[in-house]
């Protein structure tokens, strides 16, 4: 697991599927939320997917640190969480990228670190990071939030990992596929906390838990393409735990937990972090981000199992990404330097999953810390 330095130079070539036809170009738009000082709002950008390249991104709404977004499923409609004034924004895209307020709400528990809309469209989860909590908003048709109708206190912490442990701190939503379920992995408790949708009255229900390693610090986690595998991403240990997932009774069975880097590579920085991890839509590549070594780390998914191997370490050109995201298309991978404020691009091989580094000047921002494609 080496570091690379592939680099793609484009000069105006075709690109072409594998059976000869040209591939058709498709521009999609991509919002970034931003976090910390210097942050301005929310900031739109346009990328096309047949040659990587993403526009100058541009102020799409004036909020103070919008830290992270999420897409209603069926509307037209994005949420962020504001950490400048603690609540949830409804907005709605417009022609040109710009982004119309619809609503606000307050979250009534500090500030939101993730939010997440459940597949139905219904209502939407935030977990705050500080106090411990996860609340629940009703959505209504035109796609504004509602009041808070829940909130979930988390309790104890693992205390293995002085001072970030010594407390709950929920910090990431989401939902099972077949959303019945709603996930939120807790930093402070080394576990996922496993929620039950009634999907009647919007609402949720404590269910159960997953065990993480202890001071394994959960942070983010995907689902496989299938639904069977929870992949865990641990901020503090920087390892993913993979989990079945028993999709009819809400449960889960540790598998293994994986390196995000090799310990010679981890401990040459003074301070690593995990933030993200993603899963490939073909369902055979995971991807994970890691600050402070300021890089990408690839792996090869085995479907049949679950198991996962890595591939590839690729720096991301900049420092601190805070997040990563894929393209519609499933053929790039960008790259959000929250401390270096840029935006690099990735082609992804088709067949191996590695990245290649896009030789052209990356985009540039104020503090980007989430990538979302609507």
């Amino acid at each position: 697991m080496k570091m690379t330095s592939k680099i793609i130079l484009f000069l105006g070539l075709g690109f072409f599927f594998f059976d000869g036809s040209p591939l058709r170009a498709e521009v999609h738009n991509v919002y970034f939320g931003t976090h910390g000082k210097g942050s301005h709002g929310i900031y739109h950008a346009t990328f096309n997917d047949k040659n990587g390249k993403l526009s100058s991104p541009r102020l799409a709404s004036e909020l103070r640190s919008p830290s992270f977004l999420a897409k209603h499923p069926k509307l037209n409609v994005i949420y962020a969480v504001v950490g400048g004034d603690e609540s949830i924004h409804a907005l709605e895209p417009q022609g040109d990228g710009s982004l119309k307020i619809l609503n606000s709400s307050p979250i009534g528990d500090g500030r939101s670190a993730h939010i997440s809309v459940h597949p139905s469209g219904n209502f939407l989860i935030t977990a705050q990071y500080r106090n411990g909590s996860v609340g629940v908003f009703h959505i209504d048709a035109s796609g504004k939030v509602m009041s808070r109708t829940q909130l979930f206190k988390h309790q104890g912490g693992s205390k293995v990992i002085p001072k970030r442990q010594d407390t709950p701190h929920p910090h990431w939503t989401g939902f099972s596929p077949d959303g019945r379920f709603a996930m939120v992995p807790d930093l402070g408790m080394d576990q996922i906390i496993i929620y039950k949708v009634d999907l009647e009255s919007n609402t949720l229900k404590q269910h159960g838990k997953a065990t993480a390693p202890p001071g394994s610090g959960p942070r983010h986690m995907r689902f496989s393409t299938d639904g069977r595998f929870i992949y865990l991403l641990n901020e503090l240990s920087m390892t993913i735990s993979t989990f079945s997932y028993d999709s009819q009774e809400g449960s889960t069975i540790f598998i293994n937990s994986t390196k995000t880097l090799k310990d010679e590579v981890k401990n040459k920085q003074a301070f690593n972090a995990a933030s993200e991890i993603l899963v490939h839509p073909k369902g055979h590549f995971l991807y994970s981000a890691n600050r402070g070594h300021d890089s990408v780390s690839v792996y090869q998914v085995t479907p049949s199992n679950g198991t996962i191997r890595a591939m590839e370490v690729e720096s991301v050109r900049g420092s601190w990404p805070r997040s990563i995201a894929l393209d519609p298309s499933g053929r790039w991978l960008l790259a959000a330097g929250q401390f270096s404020n840029s935006v690099a691009t990735f082609a992804i091989d088709e067949d191996s999953g590695e990245l290649t580094f896009v030789n052209r000047e990356t985009a540039n921002l104020p503090r980007p810390s989430c990538i979302l494609f609507p």
